[in-house]
């Protein structure tokens, strides 16, 4: 029974598609496309991401992953996507997390791209691709997103998707081993129908 919940969990998830790509949440057969993707880009992605556990890219870690994102998708508290090209390679990954509801309705948004596929303008296609899924399809009237204030690519990102800052969260996440501040970012529903 519980299989079948689950299943029907991540099939309700639409595909989205955007300039160039498309996402869908993730699935067991996208280990070997993944794996390979974080290894190459490790060094990349590193000063930007929590540390990584020493099993992080194995096959036992990823099953772990994806029984949480099906949990985690099951209780409307997170909705986790990889980015694909249109030709079908895995390029990065989008999740909105930390879903609240009731008088806040909001969610955070967090995101990483493969260092061989970073600055060709995908990551924007995807953030644009999932805003209309946040705000329409689950109702949130608010989507956040942080990022390291030396992290240019992130904020060029944020901005040029109608992100606005709203200020420094002080040792806000702990990336890359060390309590670190963040930039503040929000996306409204009015900032995008408006």
């Amino acid at each position: 029974m519980a299989f079948f919940r689950s299943l029907s969990a991540v099939e309700s998830v639409p595909v989205l598609t955007g300039d160039g790509v498309f996402l869908r949440t993730p699935q067991m057969a996208d280990f070997p496309a993944w794996s390979s993707l974080r290894e190459e880009s490790r060094g990349f992605l590193q000063p930007w991401e929590p540390t990584w556990p020493p099993d992080d890219v194995s096959r036992l870690a990823f099953r772990r992953r994806i029984k949480r994102y099906v949990r985690e998708l099951e209780a409307d508290q997170s909705y986790p996507f990889f980015v694909f090209r249109t030709d079908g390679a895995l390029v990065g990954g989008v999740t909105i997390s930390q879903i609240r509801r009731g008088v806040s309705q909001t969610c955070s948004l967090g995101y990483w791209m493969g260092r061989p596929h970073a600055g060709q303008g995908r990551m924007t296609a995807a953030v644009r691709a999932v805003a209309p899924f946040a705000f329409d399809t689950l109702k949130l009237r608010r989507v956040e997103a942080a990022c390291l204030p030396h992290n240019a690519a992130s904020i060029r990102l944020l901005e040029k998707t109608g992100f606005r800052r709203e200020g420094l969260a002080r040792e806000f996440l702990c990336i890359d081993g060390r309590w670190q501040d963040h930039l503040l970012y929000a996306l409204l529903r009015a900032d995008i129908v408006g």
